[in-house]
C-alpha cells in the first residue's frame, strides 16, 4: 500500500515562492506516478502537474507553466512541487496523490492521496 505524506504549504505574497514535497511509502518512487492537484474554494479540483518517475518526464496544466516545476529526489522518496511567481489565484488547497501509471488531470485515477496542505498567496 502506498503512502503519501505532504509538507510545505503556507502564506506568501504574490511574486514569492513554495516548495511542495510529497514523500512516497510502501513502494519506491521511481516507479509511480505523481500528480499534484489543487482546489480553490467554490472550484472545482484542478490538476496542477504531474510526474511519471520512472521516465523522468512531466507534465503542466497551462495555468502554471513556466512558474511551476516537479522534481523528484529517489534517495528520499519524495516528489517536490517548485512554486514560484505565485498569483493570488493560485491560492488553493494542494495535494499530491500517485497510481502506477499516469492519468493525466483526472483525479479519478489515483488511488493514493496525501492530506491536502493550504497555500495562500497574498496580493
Amino acid at each position: 500500500q502506498v503512502q503519501l505524506v505532504l509538507s510545505g504549504g503556507g502564506s506568501v505574497q504574490a511574486g514569492g515562492s513554495l516548495r511542495l514535497s510529497c514523500v512516497v511509502s510502501g513502494y519506491f518512487v521511481n516507479n509511480y506516478c505523481v500528480a499534484w492537484f489543487r482546489q480553490a474554494p467554490g472550484k472545482e479540483r484542478e490538476g496542477v502537474a504531474i510526474r511519471d518517475t520512472r521516465f523522468g518526464s512531466n507534465d503542466y496544466a497551462d495555468s502554471v507553466k513556466g512558474r511551476f516545476t516537479i522534481s523528484q529526489d529517489n534517495a528520499k522518496n519524495t516528489v517536490y512541487l517548485q512554486m514560484n511567481s505565485l498569483k493570488p489565484e493560485d491560492t488553493a488547497m494542494y495535494n499530491c496523490a500517485a497510481a502506477r501509471y499516469c492519468g493525466g488531470f483526472y483525479p479519478v485515477h489515483y488511488n493514493s492521496w496525501a492530506q491536502g496542505t493550504q497555500v495562500t498567496v497574498s496580493s
